[in-house]
């Protein structure tokens, strides 16, 4: 179900997806209520001539209903987006397998660093590619994001996945990419004047193609 949303790929969507869909369903619901009985209302009790307006007392049974409903209401929701945002934000959410690259955003731009063939991020063999993140189909990654003059903020439509990069903090964000393809990386914060132009791709590749362009580049780099 794709219908609002893009397609998703990684494995936050279904989660994110679903709670989405029930928030709209349930706000939707309320809406048509709400708009209906105004409508009703209006017309039922429209001004009329000779008729003589009506005081009534309030009723504290419908006050306790329509206060007590949408109160559990959002207590559900939270319990249930609770695990998710645990699941995706939370402390020790960042899987120990997970591939770190480090990205230094800047207006305009987004820079990553890869690990180069010892494995290590922050050694000599390290390169980095403005606006070109290559990562691994169903294998989490490991942002490191450095903001270096204002707050920026990572976000992937596709993979569900937005993250503030905020200077002087070292901020962590996560996500495992589930279709090969190519996706768009925006900035979701408005940075300045080239805000709208700070745009990059984030290209998932399959395992075995993800090791050959990951050799072929190294080399690159150690040629340059």
């Amino acid at each position: 179900m794709s219908w609002i949303l893009p397609p998703g790929a990684s494995t936050f969507a279904g989660d994110i997806d679903f709670l989405y869909y029930v928030i709209l369903v349930i706000t939707g619901i309320a809406f048509v209520v709400v708009e209906v009985g105004l409508l009703v209302f209006a017309i039922k009790y429209r001004a009329r001539p000779g008729r003589k307006a009506q005081y009534i007392q309030g009723s504290i049974k419908a006050e306790i209903i329509w206060t007590a409903v949408p109160a559990v209401t959002l207590v559900i929701i939270g319990l249930m987006s609770g695990g998710v945002w645990n699941h995706i934000k939370g402390r020790n959410s960042i899987p120990p397998n997970a591939i770190p690259y480090e990205v230094h955003v800047k207006q305009f731009e987004w820079n990553f660093t890869y690990r180069g063939p010892d494995g290590q991020l922050g050694t000599a063999d390290d390169f980095t590619l403005r606006n070109q993140l290559h990562i691994p189909v169903n294998r989490p990654v490991e942002l490191q994001l450095i903001a270096e003059d204002v707050i920026h903020s990572f976000f992937v439509p596709a993979f569900r996945v937005k993250q503030d990069a905020v200077p002087g903090m070292d901020i962590n964000v996560w996500f495992e990419a589930t279709e090969v393809g190519e996706y768009e990386i925006a900035c979701a914060e408005l940075c300045g004047l080239g805000h709208y132009r700070m745009r990059a791709r984030v290209i998932v590749h399959s395992a075995e193609d993800y090791q050959q362009w990951l050799s072929d580049r190294s080399a690159a780099a150690d040629e340059e």
